[in-house]
């Protein structure tokens, strides 16, 4: 068994395993959670025992500080095994000390950071908006919250918070490119309120402000901010928050945004797809780098246009529903095209049958249910594991 690719492991939030039918796994002792998280820290380089040592236990040591590590080191392995058998083979003892031997994506921060730079490579502002909503519903909570207080994990729980904020400001950008001021507003304004002299953030809410015709309010938040630099930190607004400001108060018409058509005639879905967000995310990033032919496999009802359906949600307009006719002339729902087509050729809403192959991964079995699979989030609101 690839136990490196069933296993899945969270940090941001609660420190958590899961098997690969998404079972959680229970780790029994605080300790053991603590060193999982220390593990998962460095995943794939190893932590030397004097270090996991000071980490667990740092002035209050145990009698026997080797050993000790040595029983936790042991019981997690036995939780890991209980729930996957072979499992332990994860943790491995090395000369230094211990390493756990998973890729970055089998650990909820690696996958957030690889969203996240596929949403950066993403010209589509629509699929840039799903692949960082994707991005912000693995969180689950505060990073690392179990041992956040900790010396060995602030600069990790530091640098997530950065980069969970950076993500959620780009995430706001896309939908202001989207003509989603309005919702934008009040979620916008709770993240504001956190994070008070985040000048891009700020911009964001301006701008949403503004659009929404709420010029006034644009304007105080702006003088706030200017207050509030100047006095907290001695410094003024840059130069693209004065040229934002520039704008909303002559009223410029660049700042309006314009109405949206809907031009797609993809059906509305009536349920979450559940527990494919891995294949979706793949059958995505397959379209986004240029693939023009993708045909999804398999037995009759397994979902094949369920997926090719989600898929191509996430280009909004660019996508179109083409009912092909099969050899006997009956027809049927065979291909949904995204940037020219989940089944289709390069050429915008021309889809036609195709060769090619992508074949989805086994997510979710026996349980219908993926710890991975994404729910759009508010800018603000944390995502939620079932």
């Amino acid at each position: 068994m690839g136990n490196d690719e069933a296993m899945r492991f969270g940090v941001l939030g609660p420190i958590a395993a899961w098997t690969d039918d998404g079972a959680a796994v229970r780790i029994p002792d605080r300790k053991v959670r603590a060193l999982l998280a220390d593990l998962l820290l460095h995943a794939g380089r190893p932590v030397p025992v004097a270090s996991l040592i000071d980490d667990l236990w740092g002035e209050e040591l145990p009698v026997n500080p080797t050993g000790t590590l040595q029983t936790r080191v042991s019981q997690l392995r036995k939780a890991l095994d209980e729930a996957e058998p072979g499992a332990r083979d994860l943790v491995r003892t090395v000369p230094s000390g211990y390493a756990i031997t998973v890729p970055a994506e089998a650990v909820d921060a690696g996958r957030f950071r690889a969203l996240a730079t596929r949403a950066r490579q993403t010209g589509s502002p629509r699929m840039r908006a799903a692949t960082l909503a994707d991005a912000l519903t693995l969180w689950r909570g505060p990073a690392y919250v179990d041992v956040a207080t900790e010396a060995f994990a602030r600069a990790a729980v530091d640098r997530l918070d950065e980069e969970r904020l950076a993500v959620q400001e780009a995430y706001a950008e896309a939908r202001l490119e989207l003509g989603e001021h309005e919702p934008l507003v009040a979620e916008l304004a709770e993240l504001v309120a956190r994070h008070p002299l985040r000048q891009r953030l700020r911009a964001a809410h301006l701008l949403a402000l503004a659009r929404s015709g709420r010029q006034p309010e644009a304007l105080d938040g702006y003088a706030e901010l200017r207050r509030r630099l100047a006095d907290e930190l001695g410094i003024d607004p840059g130069p693209d928050l004065v040229a934002l400001h520039q704008r909303i108060l002559t009223d410029d018409p660049t700042l309006r945004s314009p109405a949206r058509v809907r031009r797609t005639n993809l059906p509305a879905a009536l349920t979450d797809l559940i527990g494919r967000s891995v294949a979706i995310a793949d059958l995505t990033a397959r379209l986004e780098q240029g693939a023009r032919l993708i045909t999804l496999t398999g037995p009759g009802g397994v979902g094949k246009t369920s997926l090719a359906l989600a898929a191509a949600g996430r280009f909004g307009d660019e996508a179109w529903l083409v009912e092909l006719a099969s050899r006997s002339g009956v027809r049927s729902r065979g291909g949904a095209g995204a940037r020219g087509g989940a089944c289709g050729d390069a050429r915008p809403r021309t889809p036609a049958a195709g060769a090619g192959q992508l074949r989805t991964p086994g997510r979710g079995r026996g349980r219908g249910d993926d710890p991975t699979a994404p729910r759009r989030p508010g800018v603000a609101g944390p995502g939620h594991r079932p």
